[in-house]
């Protein structure tokens, strides 16, 4: 073990997103991962042995007693952020935790104040901050030679049943507002400004999942700029999230990493940051926040406001469910 690096502990690890952060700290030449975490041993175990990872434990209490673990990366379901989130920040560790950072808003102001009262990194995996393609953008947002008038995003899945980004099955439910419109949300106020007016509409819950399918989302920046978003688990095609940014300079279109012009023209941001890579981008800014002492880009603090706006629009939701049909 190399005591300069930065030891890091995936928990969640063998799940899809667990393995994308372990496959970006492989590039990090700063950071160590020494400790993979799950629930089921075997696929714990096989990942701890894919990615040369010493030790494979299947408690999270154990990862936050041990004394070879500086940080961790929490890729666990969704209801678990925010508890989890406290825990790693009491026991000293610094945290990075998928998005989203709660799935309420009294828990993520709970864990906000957590961070605040800690001396530790706390950082929440809002990937559309270090995309390269969302990234060139704000560059030419910051340098003045772009500004948004309106974004149109088209968040779709097929997902009628319980699975996750590998097909598999999981035991807790996803959820198209506080997991996939919080990548929105929060990339609009990165992009155009602090959101003053936020509505939604939903489809018909889903009779098993408990959840709604469908859900259109309008947003408004005080800049004056709009947002569309509408999302879907009942698509049927392409899957993923597309940004169509409409400005007063051009048109871009986002697919994650990648970009183009409002023609299909490539747009190339290979030179944006040191990797195309936005999963790695974002795990190199948890690493060199940690080193340098500072907060980093999608800190807690930076990102609350997203979650104040999902608990808006939830209350709405809730609103319109009641009124008698």
């Amino acid at each position: 073990m190399t005591s300069d690096k930065i030891r890091i502990a995936v928990v969640g690890a063998a799940g899809a997103f667990g393995m994308k952060h372990l496959d970006g700290l492989q590039h990090i030449a700063d950071a160590e991962v020494t400790v993979v975490s799950g629930t089921r041993p075997e696929p714990t175990q096989a990942v701890a042995e894919k990615y040369g990872v010493p030790t494979a434990v299947l408690s999270y209490e154990e990862v936050l007693e041990r004394d070879d673990v500086d940080a961790v990366i929490l890729a666990t379901p969704t209801g678990l952020h925010a508890a989890q989130t406290q825990a790693a920040l009491a026991a000293g560790k610094h945290v990075q935790v998928e998005i989203p950072l709660a799935d309420s808003l009294a828990d993520a102001e709970a864990t906000l104040a957590a961070a605040e009262a800690s001396d530790r990194v706390a950082m929440v995996g809002h990937t559309r901050r270090f995309n390269p393609s969302h990234q060139w953008v704000h560059q030419r947002i910051a340098e003045g030679g772009f500004g948004i008038q309106q974004m149109d995003v088209q968040t779709y899945f097929f997902r009628r049943t319980n699975t996750n980004a590998k097909g598999e099955p999981r035991s807790w439910t996803d959820h198209l507002l506080w997991h996939h419109a919080a990548h929105t949300v929060d990339l609009f106020a990165y992009q155009a400004g602090r959101i003053v007016q936020a509505n939604a509409i939903e489809g018909p819950i889903h009779p098993e999942l408990g959840i709604a399918m469908d859900m259109s989302i309008q947003l408004k920046a005080e800049s004056g700029a709009i947002c569309t978003l509408s999302l879907s688990f009942n698509n049927d095609g392409p899957f993923g999230t597309f940004f169509r940014y409409i400005g007063d300079t051009g048109t871009y279109i986002a697919r994650y990493d990648d970009l183009v012009d409002g023609r299909e023209e490539p747009i190339d941001v290979s030179q944006v940051a040191v990797s195309m890579n936005g999963i790695e981008l974002q795990d190199r800014e948890f690493i060199a926040a940690i080193r340098e002492g500072r907060e980093p880009n999608s800190s807690l603090r930076q990102v609350i406001d997203c979650y104040r706006v999902l608990g808006s629009l939830e209350e709405q939701l809730a609103a319109h469910q009641e009124q008698p049909a």
